[in-house]
């Protein structure tokens, strides 16, 4: 398979759901809350129990879902999640609420993930022998 999701190991037999478009038309694939998380004024990690796998010039592009955001004033604490080709590691999603707590439960759909191809600039090589070690945060810090 050239891309998609798979359960995280340690989330086999949680009931985690793999991501599904609602509709046809639809371009993100809906994932779900691995586990109850509150989310309030602080950063709170809400697991996925996913890892996802793509094609090396691909990124998975993960956003909050708009109906969380309007109606609840949830957001994702880096504005959206890239997930690397060579990640290979749990989808986590940092979260913050800036409307008062809120209660994550598993299995509400919290976030929306897009496939998308990228492209390096002219003369990047950057990336060229370079292999990921690490998984959360392992290409360095700010």
């Amino acid at each position: 398979m050239l891309r998609g999701f798979e359960i995280f190991s340690g989330y086999e037999n949680c009931g985690i759901n793999l991501p599904t478009r609602r509709t046809a038309l639809s371009a993100g694939y809906d994932l779900e809350a691995a586990e109850n998380v509150l989310v309030s004024n602080k950063i709170a990690l809400v697991p996925t129990g996913l890892k996802a796998f793509m094609l090396p010039d691909e990124v998975l592009l993960v956003y909050i879902r708009s109906s969380l955001a309007v109606r609840h004033a949830l957001t994702l604490a880096n504005g959206v999640g890239v997930i690397d080709a060579d990640y290979g590691g749990h989808i986590i999603l940092p979260m913050i609420s800036l409307g008062g707590d809120f209660e994550i439960c598993k299995g509400m759909r919290v976030a929306q993930g897009i496939f998308q191809k990228y492209l390096p600039a002219d003369g990047d090589t950057i990336g060229v022998g370079a292999v990921r070690t690490g998984r959360f945060g392992s290409t360095g810090d700010f």
